[in-house]
């Protein structure tokens, strides 16, 4: 059985191609022209993925040395995300799939993040328990079989990684802010400012990072920096960069903490051993590595996929599309974008 999977959601152009469970192909285009203007711009996104689609399924097949004929179904998001984008590649995928004669099957995003996890060996066990951590979506789950979950705690306001963008543009530093801060923060002082672990009240696996992001707002203001003063201490590059390097470790160590501390204590309460992240900040690096930490220290197993699988891929939706296909579960050819599409 061989699945074509398209990813359209936001600002990657992904298809991929997963035969009999193997990967065979992955290949994405990233939108790095939104840099410029501090944040994904949608009408911009969705004339880009249309742009790209084509050669990008045509590049997959390549790599996987198939044709479109060998293909038994296509697979393609449907939400949540930005809904010009994922119209793109859920009308293409469904437009294929009806050209070919094959089922189609939508997928929804944050199930794919969580299965990303079943692309490559080792996998873990079921059930384990999930952190989705991205710039939409901080989510802890409770995954018992595939398709089978139960959401255990997801952010009341700022995701994680909208947190990371928007502190990241308080400093000046520039966009996408998950990767620019974990780049400063690898040399920073993370004890430089206390700022504040919401963890909530006692016990909850919610999650919120609107105060802590207001926090750094107002200790920033309360020293005087703005963009004069920026402008002033890049007269002292070396002062400069220091001092952005201790305030991303200071903040960046305040996420984390809250990430892995609610994370290993749903899989404590819930009597499981295996724990997985994804999306886009499971890429972050003190993430990743407090993580393998607090697995050794509770005796717990942590799967983490390959950077390629964290960020927005088609191997994820691919994997969706075919463990979909072998439980018969498709869908209609008048399935439509939901932006707001919630996982169930």
């Amino acid at each position: 059985m061989t699945v074509l999977g398209i990813e359209t959601s936001c600002d990657e152009t992904s298809a991929a191609i997963v035969r009999d469970g193997k990967l065979l192909s992955n290949v994405t285009a990233t939108q790095f022209f939104h840099a410029k203007y501090g944040g994904v711009v949608p009408e911009l996104a969705s004339r880009a993925h249309q742009q790209r689609i084509v050669p990008i399924v045509q590049e997959a097949l390549s790599q996987a040395d198939l044709t479109k004929a060998e293909l038994d179904g296509v697979a393609a998001v449907y939400g949540p995300g930005l809904v010009g984008s994922i119209l793109v590649g859920l009308s293409f995928g469904k437009a294929m799939a009806l050209g070919l004669g094959v089922p189609f099957i939508g997928v929804n995003h944050m199930e794919a993040h969580i299965l990303s996890n079943l692309i490559e060996e080792p996998q873990p066990d079921f059930p384990f328990i999930n952190l989705t951590v991205s710039g939409g979506h901080t989510q802890l789950v409770l995954v018992k079989n595939p398709f089978d979950y139960q959401i255990l705690g997801e952010t009341k306001d700022d995701a994680a990684g909208e947190a990371f963008d928007k502190v990241a543009k308080m400093l000046g530093i520039g966009y996408p802010g998950g990767p620019l801060i974990d780049r400063y923060a690898s040399r920073g002082n993370r004890s430089f400012v206390k700022f504040p672990r919401p963890y909530l009240e006692e016990g909850s696996l919610e999650f919120s990072f609107s105060g802590l992001k207001t926090s750094v707002l107002y200790y920033l203001k309360r020293i005087g920096f703005n963009s004069a003063q920026r402008k002033v201490m890049e007269l002292n590059p070396e002062g400069l960069d220091e001092f952005l390097s201790d305030i991303c470790a200071s903040f960046q160590a305040a996420v984390v903490d809250v990430l892995v501390d609610k994370t290993t204590l749903a899989a404590r309460r819930f009597g499981v051993r295996d724990v997985a992240i994804a999306g886009g900040v499971a890429a972050n690096t003190e993430l990743r590595e407090r993580m393998r930490q607090a697995g050794e220290y509770f005796g717990l197993r942590i799967f983490i996929p390959k950077f390629d699988y964290c960020t927005d891929n088609g191997a994820m939706v691919a994997m969706v599309g075919f463990l979909k296909m072998q439980k018969g579960r498709t869908s209609s050819l008048e399935l439509t974008a939901e932006p707001s599409l919630e996982l169930t």
